[in-house]
């Protein structure tokens, strides 16, 4: 039993990583961007779109490539995210408007248009997304099938995908980005202090836009491994934007580094699976499993708090929209 949670738990984890990666390197630059649910459902209504295109390429689902359908899917995804942190960018960096409710607006209207997006494919398209959830495991599966695992190692990562190894190298490659390159410097030179970064001679409007562009396009990929993974084959309208909401609590969490992002994601993955694999007795009990890690973002916040200690802390111009004129 404790083997089949471990091994849901991995397989959720990159809802939780892909959402949370963007969102660190986003708030890095200063930049504090609470559309990422919506921004998460939109990486799934892009994904849509994806393969009804390809879908009306090809000439209909069966003469449809397992391969294309697959780079159909990704792009149009990371296509959708991108444009959502280009418009966020516009509004918050260019208009100057208000970073948290520009977030919330941004969810509400993700939300919706992934309903919407789903409610025309559902009536239109049913064979072609169930063509691509068939061949999803397919597409994305390296290792021996589930069926054929022989020890618990291939148990637990044997059917995990190119999405599910994707969320581990992109983060990885981000932190590393961070810490270790100049542009990582630049990054955070933004975010701490824009006003000395922009006397320095680094361009703050431009980082934040890039780093807003590309976050964005690396949460949208939450949602979709969330919808093509976790929701094979059932074409239901699955809230991705709550998984949005965990992996920017998920931020706070890891103290905005997203090499313990890969850590917090599955401690997250894990606890969101607790109740579902043990099956606790009451509903009470599921619920407050499931608000847990909530709980444990706020115990770490009240710490960081308590403490002070600087290299908790979140990035120091994190929400404040920049102004060369107030420098």
């Amino acid at each position: 039993m404790f083997i089949r949670l471990l091994k849901e738990a991995f397989r959720l984890t990159p809802a939780f990583l892909f959402g949370s990666t963007g969102e660190t390197l986003t708030e890095k630059s200063g930049h504090l961007n609470l559309g990422t649910p919506g921004i998460m459902c939109m990486g799934v209504a892009g994904g849509m779109i994806g393969i009804n295109l390809y879908d009306k390429i090809c000439g209909g689902f069966e003469n449809a490539s397992p391969v294309l359908t697959f780079i159909f899917v990704v792009f149009f995804a990371l296509l959708l995210g991108a444009l959502s942190g280009l418009i966020f960018s516009f509004f918050t960096v260019s208009l100057r408007c208000n970073q948290n409710v520009m977030g919330l607006a941004y969810t509400t209207f993700g939300i919706g248009f992934y309903g919407l997006i789903f409610k025309t494919i559902e009536s239109s398209h049913f064979q072609s997304i169930f063509f691509y959830n068939n061949y999803c495991s397919t597409i994305n599966t390296l290792f021996i099938s589930d069926q054929a695992c022989t020890n618990n190692f291939q148990y637990l990562f044997g059917a995990n995908g190119v999405l599910w190894f994707m969320s581990f190298t992109i983060a990885i490659a981000v932190a590393v980005v961070l810490k270790r390159t100049k542009v990582g410097l630049f990054v955070r030179a933004v975010g701490e202090n824009a006003g000395c970064a922009d006397a320095a001679g680094i361009n703050v409007s431009t980082y934040r836009y890039v780093t807003t562009i590309i976050g964005s396009a690396i949460s949208a990929l939450g949602g979709l491994y969330y919808f093509v993974e976790m929701n094979v084959g059932l074409l239901e309208f699955g809230n991705v934007d709550a998984y949005g909401w965990l992996a920017v609590a998920l931020v706070i969490f890891t103290l905005w580094k997203t090499d313990l992002g890969i850590l917090g994601a599955i401690l997250f993955a894990f606890l969101f699976k607790l109740p579902e694999i043990y099956g606790l007795p009451s509903p009470q009990l599921n619920m407050l499993f499931q608000y847990l890690p909530y709980f444990v973002t706020i115990i770490i916040l009240v710490m960081i708090s308590a403490f002070d200690k600087k290299a908790a802390q979140a990035p120091g111009n994190l929400g404040i929209p920049y102004f060369r004129e107030e420098r």
